[in-house]
C-alpha cells in the first residue's frame, strides 16, 4: 500500500473523501487514508479552516520545533506561533506543492511538506506594522508523524522573501532584531553553538571522485555524496554531474537560477563566506511517482563568516543555517531545487545577535 501523490492534483480534489485507507496508520484519526492526505488536510483545517485547537490532537505535548532562530518547545508553543501568524496575516492561504515522506507506521512518518503561501500583511508582528502589502512566500515543513501527532518539526520558511514584499530587506530586519536582542543577551545562543559545534566535529573527509548513484535507486546515497562531494570538497565542477543543463534553481528571496554556471555560482559564493564551513546531511527521503524521483533533504551548514562571499565583508561570527532542499529528479538528474532556509536569521547572526 503507498500514499496517492500530490503532483498535479487539484485542491478539490485533495479535501474531498478519498475513501479506504490506503497505508496502515495505526492512531492515526480515521478521516486520514495516507500520510500525504494527513499533512494536507490537517494543514488545511488548522490554518485555512482555522481550527487552531486542532494542534492539540494532532502534536506532541512536548514536540520540538527547531527554527534557525531558535526552538519551540510544546503545544502551547506551536499554538502561540500560528496565532501570532494569523494575526499578522489572517488571510493566508496555502498551497500544498509536494509532500516527500519516508518511513512507516511503527516508527513514524517522516514528511517534508512544500507549501507556497499568498497573505496580506494586516496586523502588527515580527515583521514590524501592518503595511496592508501582499506577500507570496514559500515554507517547507519536515515532520516526524506518529499516531495522529507531530512529534518532532523542522521548520523553514522564506523570511527574505516576505521582507521584500513588505518593503524591507531581510538584511535590515536581521540587523534590526540583533540590536535589539543584543541589549539584553552577550554573547552566542548556547543552543546555536551547540549545533555549530555537532556539525564542525564530523569527520574531515578524504579527496576522492566517487560515481553519483541514480537518483531512483539510492537516493540517500546520492544526496549525501552531492553535498560531500560538491559542497565539502568545493568541487563545484561536478555540478555538470547531478543537474540537469536546463535544471531550474529556487531559493532563499525567491532566486531563480538556470543551470549548471548558475548554480554552482550560488553554491560557491555561499560555501566562500566561510574557509572553514562544513555541511551535514540531516534526513533524506524521497519518493517515485511516474518518471520523476523527488528527493528532500534536510541539511545544516556551520562555520565562521570569516571570508567575503554571498553576505558581505567578514564580521567573525559563528553561523548556522538549517535549510531543506526539494530536488526533481529525471534521468539521474537534478531537474528542479527548491532550496529554503531563513535569511533574516542568518542576517542577524552576522549582525552579532545572540
Amino acid at each position: 500500500m503507498s500514499a496517492l501523490g500530490l503532483y498535479g492534483r487539484d485542491i478539490a480534489e485533495l479535501l474531498a473523501q478519498q475513501g479506504a485507507r490506503r497505508q496502515p496508520m495505526k492512531g492515526f484519526d480515521d478521516i486520514y487514508v495516507d500520510i500525504i492526505d494527513y499533512i494536507i488536510r490537517c494543514t488545511h483545517r488548522i490554518w485555512e479552516e482555522k481550527d487552531i485547537g486542532l494542534i492539540a490532537t494532532h502534536y506532541s505535548q512536548d514536540c520540538p520545533i527547531h527554527l534557525m532562530s531558535g526552538d519551540v518547545a510544546g503545544v502551547e508553543g506551536v499554538i502561540a506561533g500560528t496565532l501570532k501568524t494569523l494575526n499578522s496575516f489572517p488571510d493566508r492561504t496555502l498551497v500544498g506543492e509536494a509532500v516527500i515522506w519516508s518511513g512507516n507506521e511503527v516508527d513514524g512518518y517522516h514528511s517534508s511538506h512544500r507549501i507556497t503561501s499568498h497573505a496580506t500583511h494586516q496586523g502588527d508582528g515580527e515583521f514590524g506594522p501592518a503595511t496592508g502589502r501582499n506577500v507570496c512566500f514559500t515554507t517547507i515543513a519536515d515532520c516526524l508523524c506518529l499516531e495522529n501527532r507531530i512529534i518532532e518539526e523542522w521548520l523553514v520558511r522564506d523570511n527574505a522573501k516576505i521582507a521584500r514584499d513588505l518593503g524591507t530587506s531581510a538584511k535590515a530586519l536581521g540587523h534590526a532584531q540583533a540590536k535589539v536582542l543584543s541589549a539584553a543577551h552577550s554573547g552566542i545562543a548556547d543552543w546555536r553553538a551547540k549545533a555549530i559545534d555537532e556539525v564542525l566535529c564530523e569527520a574531515a573527509l578524504e579527496f576522492s571522485t566517487p560515481s553519483f548513484p541514480d537518483p531512483a535507486k539510492d537516493p540517500e546515497e546520492f544526496a549525501h555524496l552531492v553535498f560531500q562531494q560538491i559542497w565539502n570538497l568545493r568541487r563545484l565542477s561536478r555540478v555538470r554531474e547531478v543537474y540537469a543543463p536546463h535544471a531550474h534553481w529556487v531559493g532563499p528571496d525567491a532566486r531563480l537560477l538556470f543551470g549548471h554556471g548558475e548554480v554552482a555560482g550560488w553554491i560557491g559564493a555561499l560555501v566562500s563566506m566561510s574557509k572553514g564551513a562544513r555541511i551535514r546531511v540531516d534526513h533524506v527521503g524521497s519518493v517515485t511517482e511516474g518518471p520523476f524521483t523527488d528527493i528532500a533533504v534536510r541539511w545544516s551548514f556551520a562555520g565562521t563568516h570569516d571570508s567575503t562571499g554571498l553576505y558581505g565583508p567578514p564580521s567573525g561570527a559563528p553561523l548556522y543555517i538549517l535549510a531543506i532542499s526539494h530536488w526533481r529528479t529525471l534521468g539521474g538528474v537534478i531537474v528542479e531545487e527548491t532550496t529554503i532556509f531563513d535569511e533574516i536569521a542568518l542576517w542577524h547572526q552576522i549582525s552579532g545577535g545572540a
